[in-house]
Formats: C-alpha cells, sequence, structure tokens
C-alpha cells in the first residue's frame, strides 16, 4: 500500500472516499450516455460504503444520469456538481445551440444549472475547441455565466459558485470527516484537490490522499498535485480495492 494511504485506510471511520466518475471510474467514451463503470467497480464501491463514513461520486452529471450509472447502495451521488436545481436561460440555450451547429460533429447537452458542447467527434478536435471556446467564451460573458473546459467539452455553468470544491467542502463539515481521499482526471478535480489542502491547513482534516487517474487527456497540473497517481480506470478501481 501506498504510504499516504496509510493513515487514512487508519482513520476509515471518520474518512471519505471522493470520487469523479468518467475518466475515473468509468473509461472516457464518446457519448456521455455510453458511459459504464469499469468492470468490477459497484463491488468494490459497495465495499467501501461498509467500510467509511461516507463513499460519494461528485460528477457534472446530473444525479439522474448518475444513478444510472453508479446504482450502488449507500454511495451517496452528488449531481452537477453540487449545485442547486435550476436551468439555463432560453436565450443561453440557443445562443450555444447555435455555436455547436457551426461546428460539424459538434453537440449541445443541457444538464439543469449547466449547459455543455462535446466536440471529442470533431474532425479537428483541437481547431474545433479553439473555435468553441472561443464563442462559448463570449456567451459566459454576456450571460454572466462561467465557462468550464474539460476534456473535449466546454461548459456554461452559474458564476461564482465553487463545484466541486464546494461539494467537497460540504461533505467534509456535514458529515464531520477527519481523512479525505479525492480521485479525479480532469482539471475541475484540481480544485477538489485544493478544497482537501485547504481542509487540512485550516484543521478540518488531519488526512488527505489526492489521487490522480492518469490518461493520454489528464492535465499536467492536476498529475503534478497528486500524491498518488494511477494509470487509468483499471488501475483506480485496483487502488479503491485496497483500502
Amino acid at each position: 500500500m501506498a504510504a499516504p494511504l496509510d493513515a487514512f485506510v487508519g482513520t476509515a471511520a471518520s474518512a471519505g472516499v471522493l470520487l469523479d466518475v468518467d475518466g475515473t471510474l468509468s473509461p472516457i467514451v464518446a457519448r456521455p450516455e455510453l458511459a459504464r463503470l469499469a468492470t468490477g467497480t459497484p463491488a468494490v464501491l459497495a465495499r467501501l460504503v461498509e467500510r467509511y463514513r461516507v463513499v460519494a461520486v461528485i460528477s457534472g452529471r446530473t444525479e439522474e444520469q448518475l444513478a444510472r450509472l453508479v446504482d450502488v447502495r449507500g454511495v451517496r451521488l452528488v449531481g452537477s456538481y453540487g449545485l442547486a436545481d435550476g436551468s439555463v436561460h432560453a436565450d443561453v440555450i440557443s445562443a450555444v445551440l447555435a455555436v455547436a451547429a457551426r461546428v460539424e460533429g459538434a453537440w449541445m447537452e443541457t444538464k439543469g444549472p449547466t449547459i455543455a458542447v462535446h466536440y471529442r467527434a470533431t474532425r479537428d478536435a483541437i481547431s474545433a475547441g479553439r473555435a468553441l471556446e472561443q464563442r462559448m467564451a463570449a456567451i459566459a460573458d454576456a450571460s454572466g455565466m462561467a465557462l468550464l473546459s474539460g476534456k473535449h467539452v466546454l461548459e456554461l455553468v452559474p458564476a461564482g459558485f465553487p463545484l466541486k470544491a464546494g461539494a467537497v467542502d460540504r461533505i467534509i463539515e456535514s458529515d464531520a470527516l477527519r481523512a479525505a481521499l479525492y480521485a479525479g482526471d480532469d482539471i475541475a478535480d484540481l480544485l477538489a484537490f485544493e478544497a482537501l489542502d485547504r481542509a487540512r491547513a485550516n484543521g478540518r482534516l488531519e488526512h488527505v490522499v489526492k489521487v490522480a487517474v492518469r490518461g493520454a487527456e489528464t492535465p499536467e497540473d492536476l498529475v503534478a498535485a497528486a500524491d498518488i497517481v494511477v494509470d487509468g480506470v483499471s488501475e483506480m478501481v485496483d487502488l479503491l480495492a485496497t483500502l
């Protein structure tokens, strides 16, 4: 077992296992509805639920989508980054739809309080991403929203909300955690890492473990900030099985 995990495992009764999904527990796929948990993941999560105070999945997916993907009793589902229920204004939806329609292979997804454009299926994802980011940034500025960049996806979210970092903070507080592990694979997960660091610095947490799930598109900043780096979803599931 890796050294950073030793103290964490020893405090399971007051510890939380906090996890991203796509690229962490489920391999990245062409479209979100095609995602499935990696082989063995449900059984591993079920065992963690029995041992740890909290096992939670924190995702930009809606809670309904999470419930279909992570059907494991006892796992707490935090959809839409923990944002309150809501909807994007119709004018913003129209503007984003027009932007997506200008790039062949791009498509729009509405997710309650957020709205995303996926461009993994475009011919030249690098060029498509640059063009879409410029246009989506203009919509964000005009609508008072914030632009979040992910793996071949750009998402408009309510401005001023801490997203995954806020969800992590709320779980630490509500469940009186003394230790927490967070695992993820994208830039939004870096903010969750920072939330753990702050909680340790101010004495709310005694033990922190930050896990980066490395893939072809994982940001180097996330890897550099991690205590542990695993290669891909299967290694992440193997690590969870040791807890």
